[in-house]
């Protein structure tokens, strides 16, 4: 029974995967443009926010189903923490700036664990998806806020590539607590990506050392025979030879 139930969550994710990435694109590209033209008519706007509240939707119909088909229910929600996230925390509208969750997490699934294979690509795609997400994301939460330094995208993606490099020039800089809250997870984020980076070279760089060092171990040990087979030639020419020398005396 624990297996069919696993076997029914595994079948129902792998349904959905898809259907999910779709949605969480749609999804990125609807609150792109609600924050982009921000001169965009109420019509306009509100179709928008009806799209991400249907994606929002979605998603949490989907973590409703898998919730109910896991098995052990405390550790699927430990384990789908950022799901969780993604569904309760865009019901606060002052939270809004949080929906990106599901973009960053349904990218998260289509690339788990092929970090080491792929590194290049899955770093790439990472930072330039946390990077747009962020930009949009303390674009929309400063843009109209009283002494905002953020109030274009130009200044939002100036900010993001300072404070997700750690470098932090200070010129640009969030004034609204939801501004300062992606800030904060931007942070996170820069430090880990660069941790992954750091990590994926270190790992590499061992693994080709110690490439290195089985090639040289099977040299050695080559060398050694071949030392050998020259040793055991000469015993046989040297008493070959005493043998010729015994005869002749």
């Amino acid at each position: 029974m624990l297996q069919a139930d696993e076997r029914r969550l595994a079948e129902w994710e792998a349904r959905a995967e898809w259907p999910l990435t779709g949605l969480a694109v749609v999804f990125l590209i609807a609150y792109a443009w609600q924050v982009l033209d921000d001169g965009a008519t109420p019509g306009v706007r509100t179709g928008l926010e009806i799209a991400l509240w249907v994606v929002w939707l979605v998603f949490a119909v989907d973590y409703a189903v898998r919730l109910k088909l896991a098995v052990n229910k405390p550790k699927f929600i430990v384990r789908h923490l950022f799901d969780l996230l993604a569904v309760v925390l865009p019901v606060v509208r002052q939270l809004r700036v949080l929906r990106l969750i599901t973009v960053l997490n349904v990218l998260n699934k289509r690339l788990a664990g092929k970090i080491r294979q792929r590194v290049g690509i899955y770093v790439a795609g990472v930072t330039l998806m946390v990077g747009l997400c962020a930009s949009l994301a303390v674009l929309d939460a400063e843009r109209h806020q009283e002494n905002a330094t953020i109030t274009t995208f130009g200044d939002a993606l100036w900010w993001t590539l300072t404070t997700i490099s750690t470098v932090g020039y200070g010129d640009r800089y969030p004034v609204s607590w939801e501004g300062r809250m992606v800030a904060g997870l931007l942070m996170v984020g820069g430090i880990a990506l660069l941790g992954v980076i750091t990590g994926t070279i270190a790992s590499w760089l061992v693994e080709k050392l110690s490439g290195v060092e089985q090639q040289l171990e099977r040299a050695d040990e080559a060398l050694l025979t071949e030392v050998r087979s020259l040793r055991a030639e000469l015993a046989e020419m040297r008493a070959e030879l005493n043998s010729r020398s015994a005869e002749h005396a």
